[in-house]
């Protein structure tokens, strides 16, 4: 039987628009959510996560990148990563979602996961809703 073992949600913006975070350095990630899970107490644990983030993008052809890692660091083990690519058509903010998930992560009384969006042009401006979630199961 599946056994829930934490969930954490980790809400940077609520709203669309409610923010105006520009991305100063190409190719650079900047941290948009982060979540602590305890991963004790379970067997062939897994881990799911999903979020969201908007960001208005300049009038180019742009490479937005979303990583997930396990840790605090963008240099910690990568669990999870997506890139879009955006045309110059694009003129409203865009909302990008994603899920993934983890197997098996270290048994920890705390495994934190943190999400970064990068960019490969200036001119990036994240503008909410910001939001990233995770969820531990056991069998």
């Amino acid at each position: 039987m599946t056994k829930l073992l934490d969930a954490r949600t980790s809400q940077n913006a609520s709203e669309s628009n409610s923010i105006a975070i520009p991305m100063l350095v190409i190719n650079t990630p900047q941290l948009f959510g982060q979540v602590g899970l305890n991963t004790q107490g379970g067997s062939n644990m897994r881990v799911t996560f999903q979020g969201t983030i908007a960001v208005q993008l300049p009038l180019a052809m742009v490479g937005v990148t979303i990583r997930v890692v396990r840790g605090t660091m963008a240099t910690d083990p990568l669990v999870f990563s997506c890139t879009n690519t955006y045309n110059l058509s694009v003129l409203a903010p865009q909302a990008i979602s994603f899920n993934g998930a983890d197997f098996n992560p270290p048994v920890a009384a705390q495994t934190t996961y943190t999400a970064f969006i990068s960019t490969n042009l200036l001119g990036t401006i994240r503008v909410g809703p910001e939001s990233f979630s995770a969820v531990v199961y056991s069998d």
